[in-house]
C-alpha cells in the first residue's frame, strides 16, 4: 500500500468510523424507543431485532462501538507494520465500514426519513467511495468480491457479538 493510500484511507478510517459511531450512541437508543411501535407495525418480521435494539441503551451501544473501534484500530496498526495479510483484513473492514454507510441510505429510505447516522454516513460517502474505488484498482473482481463478502459475515458476525457485549457488561 502507497504511504499516500496509508495516509488518506487507512489512518482516517478509525477517525471515520468513531465519528459515524458518535451520532449513532448519541440519537440511537432514544430514536429505537420513539419509533418502535411504528417500526415493528410497518415491519412485523424485523419485530425481534427492533426489540432487541430498544433494548441496547446508550451505555452499551457505546462498548459495543468501542469494541468495533478496538477491532479497526488493531487492523490500522497491523496495516501500520505490514503484516502478512494486512492490506486484505483492513480491505474487509473498509469494505464493511462502506457497506454499512449504504445500509443507513436503505434505512432511511425505508423508513422516509431521518435514521441514526444517517448524517455522518452522507457526509463520509466521498472517503467511502474513494476507498472502494482504491480497493477495487488494487484487487481482481473475484477478490474484491471475496473481500466484501467476508465483510458482510465479518460484520454480522461481529455486531451481535459487540451487541452481546454491551448489554452483557451493563447488567
Amino acid at each position: 500500500m502507497s504511504a499516500l493510500s496509508v495516509l488518506y484511507l487507512v489512518l482516517s478510517l478509525p477517525v471515520a468510523f468513531i465519528l459515524h459511531d458518535a451520532e449513532e450512541v448519541a440519537v440511537q437508543h432514544r430514536w429505537m424507543l420513539t419509533h418502535r411501535e411504528s417500526l415493528a407495525s410497518r415491519f412485523p418480521k424485523l419485530r425481534p431485532m427492533i426489540e432487541r435494539l430498544s433494548r441496547l441503551g446508550t451505555t452499551a451501544f457505546a462498548i459495543a462501538a468501542t469494541e468495533e473501534l478496538v477491532v479497526l484500530v488493531v487492523a490500522t496498526c497491523y496495516v501500520l507494520v505490514d503484516g502478512i495479510f494486512s492490506t486484505q483484513i483492513w480491505s474487509v473492514l473498509f469494505l464493511a465500514f462502506s457497506l454499512h454507510l449504504l445500509v443507513h441510505f436503505g434505512q432511511a429510505i425505508l423508513f422516509r426519513g431521518y435514521v441514526p447516522g444517517i448524517v455522518t454516513s452522507l457526509l463520509l460517502l466521498p472517503y467511502s467511495a474513494y476507498g472502494v474505488w482504491s480497493i477495487w484498482l488494487t484487487t481482481s473482481a473475484v477478490e474484491f468480491l471475496l473481500l466484501a463478502l467476508c465483510g458482510m459475515v465479518f460484520v454480522a458476525v461481529n455486531l451481535r457479538f459487540a451487541h452481546w457485549l454491551g448489554m452483557k457488561i451493563c447488567r
